[in-house]
């Protein structure tokens, strides 16, 4: 159920569910995922009109651990449903068959859908490269749909906006009317824009905000002084993806710096130039990171998103490790949706492709025959659309998708 590629989470958790519970749609909201924050599952006329205010409005009606069965607004009526609060803030909601009477038990689909929200919630965390690029792909073409949608809309409000205000028209009552519904529609079209891009991003305090609070665990029982500098607080707020990807990244570089024999200082700061979000962790220790190793285990999410990596480190003096990572994403690309439709096997493959591995290496590297990696590559090619393992390595080059070895190599170019 937990196995495969996150954006077919809704419908492996359905297609489980369906054994014990029939359904006509499911949807799992979680905020967490900023570039598919509804994962469906089910019928498209109503899964597809499924808007976040209506989640929202369910949402809020319930407790954490909450649930409820009920007449709700939901994929543009009102419909019978039942949902399910996860004591982690994700919400599962049900669509029951018309013929289907009663209602599940609460407890194990409670204890069910909480291992598909822990599952979630650690995807994300670990801001895994594969995870980053599906996210950021799905986040620029929500963002460019909804832009040309308010364009699209917008040019229409005013028109009629235009054409209601005109003194050459009679019945002053009723231009009153529509011109007050038009501006309403105008106001609320405008304002859609503003509360996805609250969905989709962090501010960048906010999200520094966080890493203090993840790293705390982590620190618990070291005799560490730790200084934080907190970033500019009208500095540009964050994509989802960059920041999930910075806490990860952070977190790994505090874990190594905590490797070494002693550690007693460590100074973590995070700024921002307008284009770009700076992170700089630096220590007063033995200067005895293992450089190649914190490179190799970065280098994927970095090159994922196009950030740099600088590692300084002194023997006697300490170390000091500087991300720089782009808020914008670079130009959208048709072929990065595709990469969503890879099981996690088939992105182990594509990612020795990407470094022109043979399957005999790929093989011996992944410990299966070669009669199964030639089935894997010809999956790959075919889901991704492309003629040959070239095209099929450049796509996974592009998107950050590459082998250990190939990391190490980028990391430090």
């Amino acid at each position: 159920m937990i196995t495969g590629p996150l954006p077919d989470i809704a419908a492996r958790f359905s297609r489980f569910l369906g054994q014990w519970w029939s359904h006509d749609a499911l949807v799992i909201f979680t905020r967490e995922c900023t570039g598919r924050p509804r994962k469906v599952a089910g019928n498209r006329e109503i899964v597809d009109r499924v808007t976040i205010d209506e989640l929202d409005e369910i949402k809020q009606s319930l407790e954490p651990g909450g649930v409820v069965a009920g007449i709700r607004s939901l994929g543009g009526g009102r419909r019978r449903v039942w949902a399910i609060r996860d004591t982690g803030d994700t919400l599962l909601v049900l669509v029951p068959r018309p013929s289907r009477t009663g209602a599940p038990d609460p407890d194990e689909i409670a204890a069910m859908f909480g291992i598909v929200a822990t599952s979630i919630q650690q995807q994300v965390a670990q801001a895994s490269p594969d995870y980053l690029a599906e996210s950021r792909a799905a986040s620029s073409e929500r963002a460019r749909t909804i832009a040309e949608l308010t364009e699209v809309h917008e040019a229409t409000l005013s028109s009629i906006l235009g054409t209601l205000r005109s003194n050459d028209l009679d019945d002053r009552r009723s231009r009153i009317t529509a011109s007050e519904t038009a501006s309403a529609a105008l106001i609320a079209l405008r304002s859609a824009g503003a509360a996805d891009r609250a969905l989709s991003e962090e501010a960048v305090t906010t999200a520094f905000a966080r890493l203090q609070g993840e790293l705390r665990p982590l620190l618990r029982h070291r005799d560490v002084e730790v200084d934080y500098v907190d970033p500019p607080a009208d500095g540009r707020p964050l994509p989802g993806e960059v920041a999930h990807a910075a806490r990860a990244m952070v977190r790994a570089i505090v874990l190594a710096f905590g490797a070494q024999p002693v550690l007693t200082r460590l100074r973590i700061a995070w700024d921002c130039d307008g284009d770009n979000v700076l992170i700089e962790v630096r220590d007063q220790g033995p200067g005895a990171i293992d450089r190649n190793a914190l490179t190799r285990q970065l280098s994927g999410r970095l090159h994922t998103l196009r950030g740099r990596i600088e590692i300084e480190s002194i023997a006697g003096w300490g170390s000091r490790v500087m991300l720089t990572i782009p808020l914008d994403p670079p130009t959208a690309r048709p072929d990065e949706h595709l990469l969503s439709t890879l099981n996690p096997r088939e992105l182990e493959v594509l990612a020795h492709l990407a470094v022109g591995k043979r399957n005999r290496a790929i093989a011996e590297e992944l410990g299966i025959s070669q009669s199964t990696i030639k089935f894997h590559v010809a999956a790959v090619l075919k889901k991704l659309d492309v003629a040959n393992r070239g095209e099929a390595g450049a796509i996974g080059m592009r998107a950050g998708i590459a082998s250990g070895d190939a990391y190490a190599a980028l990391g430090t170019s």
